[in-house]
């Protein structure tokens, strides 16, 4: 079970969400077998996941939301700050924002209380993602939280984290008018992978530096 949760997870953080569907599928199977609500409250997160980033954002919402009922039923908080970001993130693409401002506090609450910090950095980027997509932008804000981002995973030495909020930065600024500042911040984070270009992040980064220097 643990063995296919982890390639499930690593498939999703890779971009490869047919992958990811076809484990989290076989995943189902087994923990039906095996008849525990721990496993299928997990499967069910990922499969929001999943849905989260294959744009069926209303149904995302509604999975991770009955996933994290599930999860907190058998009393875990395990991975609890990643679940509860995609959600914050789903509530606002589909225009809940005082869903999503409120479930993105609770994200932050969770790192603080969990101990979770392996996914801070991510959670103080889809903070100022979040704030980027409300009704009245905040861009200061949304800086303020990508610098956070930043600072993170520096501090851990996490270069997938490092590059994401990179990318966040990169892009305000580039809608900013400072196309410069942007490519002098992802160009070095994007130079350091030397494998993996195959992944979603990397063919983005990729993609986003060709467009600003052009």
């Amino acid at each position: 079970m643990y063995v296919l949760n982890f390639s499930a997870s690593t498939h999703i953080h890779c971009g490869n969400y047919a992958a990811a569907t076809a484990l989290i599928d076989e995943f189902a199977a087994l923990k039906d077998q095996i008849g525990s609500l721990f496993w299928a409250a997990w499967g069910m997160m990922q499969g929001g996941c999943v849905l989260a980033l294959t744009d069926k954002v209303s149904d995302a919402v509604q999975t991770i939301t009955s996933g994290v009922t599930a999860m907190r039923s058998v009393g875990t908080t395990m991975w609890m700050p990643l679940w509860l970001s995609y959600l914050a993130r789903a509530n606002a693409e589909i225009g809940q924002f005082d869903v999503a401002t409120r479930c993105i506090g609770e994200t932050m609450t969770a790192v603080e209380t969990t101990k979770e910090r392996w996914y801070e950095a991510e959670v103080h980027r889809i903070a100022g993602e979040i704030a980027l997509l409300l009704p009245e932008p905040g861009a200061a804000k949304a800086e303020v939280y990508f610098e956070r981002a930043l600072g993170v995973a520096r501090a851990q030495q996490a270069k997938s984290w490092e590059l994401r909020a990179a990318m966040s930065m990169a892009r305000l600024w580039r809608d900013q008018g400072k196309p410069q500042q942007a490519l002098e911040l992802l160009a070095p984070v994007y130079g350091w992978f030397t494998e993996g270009f195959d992944t979603r992040d990397l063919k983005d980064a990729k993609a986003l530096l060709v467009e600003m220097s052009s």
